[in-house]
């Protein structure tokens, strides 16, 4: 007699309550005062995506989390696919910290094959936005599965004076890309994950946009996530301390967090774990 695995459905269970319980609580909480943590000297940002979230399953849904966000540090970039309550509840908010990513892009010549991508399809506005940043001095990109722990207090010291453009989050699969963008398996070493990025100095993305300008078929998924990966490597970037920067599957069937402690600075609950986002969410 096979035994179910409760701890690993207990968690699934909670994080689901725990999103809902917050989620119920939004009408209150956007109307409060706000009260920012202290300015940062990196420009901190949050791509929320509401109709995508939507199509994983209401476990999944970030925006809760965008809205929480949106009340402390980040400017969260929303790309415009959200229900009309969601919608709604950002213009409620006093934080002021709201945008939306994206817009109409022309496919006409290659140019415009590439500016319809970063401005018509989900996937595609991350990479857009990615590659405004640097705007105003440093930038630091999250997903919005990405939460931050108590080690996030000195997160600053880790990008000072290290003489690299860009850090960027390792992945821990190394199928997680779009392997036609690839010349060879050499190029899809240490790969990379754009749910993470610390952008010190604007990047040269021309080899990204030439690999997708020279893509067969309709991008997919991890498209924007390779053309990330490529510029990264060929910018000079470095990875992140994978101890205190954590993306990783191994606990996903059992119930705690393995990785959460006060030396985390942030963990990044890609889709498999993500329920345990909502576990270690602060309510």
């Amino acid at each position: 007699m096979k035994i179910p695995n409760f701890g690993y459905h207990f968690a699934r269970w909670e994080g689901d309550l725990r999103r809902k319980t917050y989620r119920a609580l939004l009408p209150a909480i956007v109307h409060r005062s706000v009260h920012p943590i202290a300015p940062s000297p990196v420009e901190c940002l949050l791509l929320f995506w509401g109709g995508h979230a939507a199509r994983t399953g209401p476990v999944y849904s970030h925006f809760p989390r965008a809205m929480w966000d949106a009340r402390r540090a980040f400017t969260v970039i929303t790309d415009g696919s959200h229900s009309t309550r969601e919608h709604r509840a950002p213009e409620k908010d006093r934080s002021g910290r709201f945008n939306s990513a994206g817009g109409r892009g022309s496919a006409t010549g290659p140019a415009g094959k590439f500016r319809h991508y970063v401005t018509t399809y989900p996937m595609g506005k991350q990479l857009g936005l990615i590659m405004s940043l640097p705007r105003n001095g440093p930038a630091l990109y999250v997903d919005s599965d990405v939460l931050f722990f108590p080690g996030a207090a000195n997160l600053i010291r880790d990008f000072t004076g290290k003489g690299t453009p860009a850090f960027y989050l390792p992945d821990c699969q190394d199928c997680s890309t779009d392997s036609r963008i690839l010349l060879g398996p050499n190029e899809a070493l240490q790969p990379v994950n754009s749910g993470v990025l610390m952008l010190l100095r604007p990047l040269d993305w021309s080899l990204g946009i030439r690999r997708f300008l020279e893509l067969e078929g309709e991008p997919n998924f991890f498209t924007n996530q390779t053309i990330v990966h490529l510029v990264m490597h060929a910018n000079g970037a470095l990875p992140l301390d994978a101890t205190r920067y954590v993306l990783q599957l191994d606990d996903q069937f059992i119930y705690p967090d393995r990785y959460a402690s006060p030396y985390l600075v942030l963990r990044h609950y890609v889709n498999p774990v993500r329920h345990k986002f909502w576990t270690m969410f602060p309510l």
